[in-house]
Formats: structure tokens, C-alpha cells, sequence
């Protein structure tokens, strides 16, 4: 079973055995499965994996993220050749060596990103995987002019081409409709015989564990209502779905804000991992909301 390809943060992965049991793939009547915002896709590689789903969405607004999901679905062979010449080359320098390489393909992907390349292109694709496995926690961030500006972490042997998992992927996602864009333009796929999975940034907890800076957009508390409002329309189509999000009950029990925008729907509290933090110590078990309707 092919599983991401990136680390990516609020990726599913420890959370898969709650979601589960959400899935409605045994009801004949749900055959189509949309996931407006991919992420990693942790939950996409679970559902195609375990089930045959005649049709299958996932967007995310984060350009360079499907560029990569393109790329691996059409020209996995390309890829992979790249990633074997990067780990080739990589893997053998010393620190210093390894920095000054690493800043180099960190700039190459950064001048693709500003020259508008097009938009299916190979070698920003591979130079993604390459600085997600390499870079500081595996963290997408970019500046307010939209450059990747994520330092080299200390892995001292990444395994930077995963080719096995690779050519899954690749597999899995050939029938997968990919889309660059808003969750709003999932509104023409989703329908009655549809789950649907939305995990949006994160609203965050505290002022320094946001990490919606993965596009140039950020998702405030505004956009997390108009996102509630969307579900509540697919929730009127007779869909079947999964929003998650954080609790903010973790720091203040007098916050209500997902209880009352989400009060048409069931909240569940789950025990989650908060994975990409910079502060080892802060990385712990913290509660996180599963909200469905039904």
C-alpha cells in the first residue's frame, strides 16, 4: 500500500486507526471519495488502498504540493531517476559540503517557483521531495514573497528516493482527478454517493504553533467559518463527511469556537502526536477534533 511521499505538517498518519472508523465504503451507496485539502495524503493512500472507489478529487492550494502529486502520477520513472542522482550525490558530503548543496537545490527550486514553470514540472517536483527529506523537520514554509526558506536539517542518511513507495504512489493515484485550487471547486464533484475528508490548516492553539504558512494564504478564523458554511451546503447533498481540526480546549476550556460553528454536527476529541514542532519538548499528546455529520 503506497503511503506520502513527504512529510507534511498535520499529516494524518497517527491518526488513521480514528478516521477509520469513519469510513462508509461498506454502504454501497458512497462509491466517490473528494479531499479538498491533500495535504500528505495520509487519509487519500488509507482509502485507495483498502477500497475500489469509482472516482476520486483531491485539491490543495499549495501549487508546488500538486505539482509534485501530478509528477509522481505521470512521470514516476523521471522522478525517481532524479531522486537516485540527488542521493547519490548528496549523501556522501560532509556538513559543510551537504549545506552548500542543499542551498543550491533550495535555490534551483525557488527560481523554477518564481519563473512559473510549468505547471507539471518534473525537476521542481523531485527538488521538492529532495528538500522535504532533507530540510529541518521535514517543514514546507515560505516567505512572504513565496520563496522556500526552510534550513537543512541533520538527518545524517535521509532515504531521499523511496522508489518502492514511489512507483505505489505513482500506481494509486493514476485515476485520481488533481486539482490546483480552492476547497470550494470540490463543490461540482461532491454529491450524495461522496466522503469526504477536509483537513484545513489548523487553527492554531498558541501564537507560535501555526503552521499555515505552508502557502502564501493564511486561514483565519474567517476562513474556518466560511469552511463550516461549504460543509454545512455538502452536508445538504446528503454527503458523507469528516472535518478535522485542533481543539482549542487544549489552552482555554472556555473556547467553543469549532463547538458552535460545527453545532449541526457530532465532535469527537481524539488523542493525536503533534509531529513537525521545533521544540522537541513541545511534541506531545494533545487532543484534536474529529467532527462528522453522521
Amino acid at each position: 500500500m503506497a503511503k506520502p511521499f513527504l512529510k507534511w505538517a498535520g499529516g494524518k498518519s497517527q491518526l488513521l486507526n480514528e478516521i477509520e472508523m469513519y469510513y462508509p465504503f461498506e454502504d454501497n451507496q458512497v462509491t466517490k471519495y473528494a479531499e479538498p485539502f491533500v495535504g500528505g495524503g495520509a487519509v487519500l493512500f488509507d482509502v485507495l488502498g483498502r477500497y475500489k472507489v469509482s472516482e476520486v478529487y483531491i485539491s490543495d492550494i499549495n501549487a508546488e504540493l500538486i505539482n509534485t502529486y501530478c509528477s509522481i502520477r505521470d512521470h514516476s520513472g523521471d522522478i525517481i531517476n532524479l531522486l537516485k542522482k540527488y542521493q547519490a550525490e548528496y549523501i556522501p558530503l560532509e556538513a559543510v559540503a551537504r549545506k552548500e548543496y542543499y542551498n543550491i537545490q533550495r535555490m534551483k527550486f525557488n527560481k523554477l517557483k518564481l519563473n512559473n514553470a510549468a505547471f507539471e514540472n518534473i525537476e521542481k517536483a523531485a527538488l521538492m521531495i529532495f528538500l522535504n527529506k532533507t530540510c529541518f523537520n521535514g517543514l514546507y514554509r515560505v516567505n512572504k514573497k513565496g520563496l522556500f526558506n526552510v534550513p537543512m536539517g541533520a538527518y545524517k542518511n535521509p532515504l531521499i528516493c523511496d522508489e518502492m513507495n514511489l512507483r505505489s504512489a505513482a500506481e494509486a493515484l493514476q485515476n485520481v482527478t488533481i486539482v490546483c485550487g480552492d476547497y470550494r471547486e470540490a463543490s461540482a464533484f461532491i454529491d450524495r454517493h461522496t466522503f469526504v475528508y477536509f483537513d484545513p490548516p489548523y487553527r492554531p492553539l498558541t501564537g507560535t504553533s501555526s503552521f499555515t504558512a505552508y502557502t502564501e494564504q493564511l486561514f483565519n478564523d474567517e476562513a474556518q467559518i466560511e469552511l463550516a458554511k461549504f460543509v454545512d451546503a455538502m452536508d445538504c447533498r446528503g454527503a458523507k463527511i469528516v472535518v478535522s481540526n485542533s481543539d482549542p480546549k487544549n489552552v482555554n476550556r472556555e473556547d467553543n469556537f469549532f463547538d458552535s460553528i460545527y453545532a449541526a454536527h457530532n465532535i469527537k476529541r481524539v488523542q493525536a502526536s503533534r509531529m513537525i514542532n521545533s521544540n522537541s519538548k513541545a511534541r506531545g499528546k494533545i487532543k484534536e477534533l474529529l467532527i462528522s455529520n453522521f
